[in-house]
């Protein structure tokens, strides 16, 4: 980022990415010798890390050169070496698209086929294929399409995606979080947390983009493109993969709008399609209507605004919609709502004779109203949201039925390891109970699937509390509260416009 930009929350300093190398994998007998050679393919991939890092460069010191000329000349940097630290930015046990590569495979060639890929990007003759639509379960009960893109396309992908990033890094604003470098869910729930504490804001707009990734204008998508992107090359290469279309249970289904979820450079086309959508109109708005503070936090399509007067809220919500029906997209009419909340909510709502404000969820979490333990002072509740938590513990019941006879080593490591990435992400301040309960919940679902070796084995609940406390970390919050985080993150600078 060149520097902080005015915006509707708190700005948010970006972090420099981590570029350390993977370790070597350890070879089965290890020389006696202090020296040995690094690991070849870890070397490579450094290699190839490095040269993305210096294209990046040279594209960033154009842009800073001027903001408002277009770039002309960028396939040039989609070198081998950047198609390799594409492929190695893959996930490795990924499923493979429609023509069944899989990254192992890939990799048994891998400097003559990234050679090979690399001449038809340049001349022209690489093709884009079809999607392949995988459904996973939501934790609604709903289904999520997914694309699943062949190998070659996702490694196409990963390289234009990180020669486009430092572009529209230079040009995306603070508000914006979702699938950005330096940048996460943490960092976005954060600002949010913060601009409702320290910020005149009395009500929320929750606002869902229905079917978003679905129902992008593609020739909209293209002219947004356009404004920085002067290399026709590489708008043909993203055309391509938009017309690829998918394939579902054998037929080819073309593709008139829309971008699959899941392909590797559907998250930046998703920033760039809403930064010219809505991040610019809303900056916009709050400097030309609303009369009172306003703050925006988006994640992808997922966006919360706070508003300090009721009418800028009511306006704002009618004008959003009437923005996002120009480009083809609309507000969910059952998500999408409009709350009373905030450090006053509390009071106001009980001298009217009104129960307690409502919630909203925003990244997995539940946002409530409190208090402070005192009972004097607002501050900002957040949980887990609940049918989260439900079915993740399902996922792991299943699991432990599945390995019953595994032993209670194996499922005490394996549970470990659950239990840990689960607190890395909710263990957050206020969140202290719901820890504690899901922890108790999976210790519960375990005893169960322990009793169900035998039917005359009966565990006793005091023994496998020592079972537990012998595999399962403690539940313990493992975040600061978001005030101290996010203003180390500013690095000082004014959060407020």
């Amino acid at each position: 980022m060149n520097g902080p930009e005015k915006s509707d929350s708190p700005v948010v300093a970006e972090k420099l990415a981590n570029t350390a190398a993977m370790a070597a994998a350890e070879p089965v007998e290890r020389r006696g010798g202090t020296k040995e050679n690094a690991d070849p393919q870890t070397t490579i991939r450094t290699q190839s890390r490095e040269a993305v890092s210096r294209a990046q460069a040279r594209i960033r010191e154009a842009v800073a050169r001027n903001r408002q000329e277009k770039l002309t000349a960028l396939l040039h940097h989609v070198s081998v070496d950047v198609l390799r630290a594409g492929f190695f930015s893959l996930k490795k046990t990924a499923a493979p698209g429609i023509d069944g590569v899989t990254w192992a495979d890939y990799a048994e060639d891998l400097e003559a086929n990234l050679a090979d890929l690399h001449a038809r990007v340049h001349r022209g003759a690489y093709r884009a294929l079809a999607s392949r639509r995988r459904y996973i379960p939501k934790a609604d009960g709903r289904q999520r399409p997914l694309g699943i893109a062949a190998l070659e396309d996702k490694i196409v992908q990963a390289a234009v995606v990180a020669i486009l990033t430092p572009i529209y890094e230079a040009e995306f604003l603070s508000f914006s979080y979702g699938f950005r470098p330096g940048r996460g869910q943490h960092d976005a729930l954060d600002a949010l947390a913060y601009g409702i504490g320290k910020r005149r804001i009395n009500w929320i707009l929750d606002a869902d983009i229905r079917s978003f990734f679905d129902t992008i204008g593609h020739d909209w998508l293209i002219r947004f493109l356009e404004h920085r992107v002067g290399d026709t090359r590489v708008v043909r290469l993203i055309r391509k993969w938009l017309k690829a279309g998918v394939l579902e249970e054998g037929l080819w289904i073309e593709t008139q709008e829309g971008t699959p979820q899941g392909s590797v450079v559907s998250p930046l086309l998703a920033n760039v399609y809403l930064h010219y959508v809505y991040d610019l109109w809303a900056q916009q708005w709050r400097g030309r209507h609303a009369t009172g503070d306003m703050i925006v936090v988006r994640y992808a399509d997922d966006t919360i605004v706070g508003f300090e007067h009721q009418h800028d809220a009511e306006m704002f919500l009618a004008d959003l919609a009437a923005r996002l029906a120009r480009f083809g997209l609309g507000l969910h009419p059952d998500k999408t709502r409009l709350i009373e909340f905030g450090r006053y909510a509390v009071p106001n709502r009980r001298a009217r004779g009104l129960g307690k404000p409502k919630t909203f969820d925003f990244l997995g979490f539940t946002h409530y109203c409190a208090t402070q333990r005192s009972g004097k002072g607002f501050v900002l509740g957040r949980a887990p949201i609940r049918k989260r938590m439900r079915a993740k513990l399902r996922e792991i019941k299943d699991h432990l039925r599945a390995t019953r006879h595994d032993g209670v080593d194996v499922q005490g490591t394996w549970l470990a390891q659950v239990l840990r990435g689960w607190m890395a992400y909710y263990a957050v301040p206020m969140s202290g109970s719901a820890v504690s309960a899901f922890r108790h919940h999976v210790i519960e679902r375990w005893l169960r699937a322990i009793r169900r070796r035998g039917q005359k084995h009966r565990l006793p609940w005091d023994r496998m509390k020592r079972i537990a406390d012998r595999y399962l970390p403690k539940p313990r919050i493992l975040h600061p509260w978001p005030e101290q985080r996010f203003l180390v993150s500013i690095q000082g600078r004014s959060p407020v416009r």
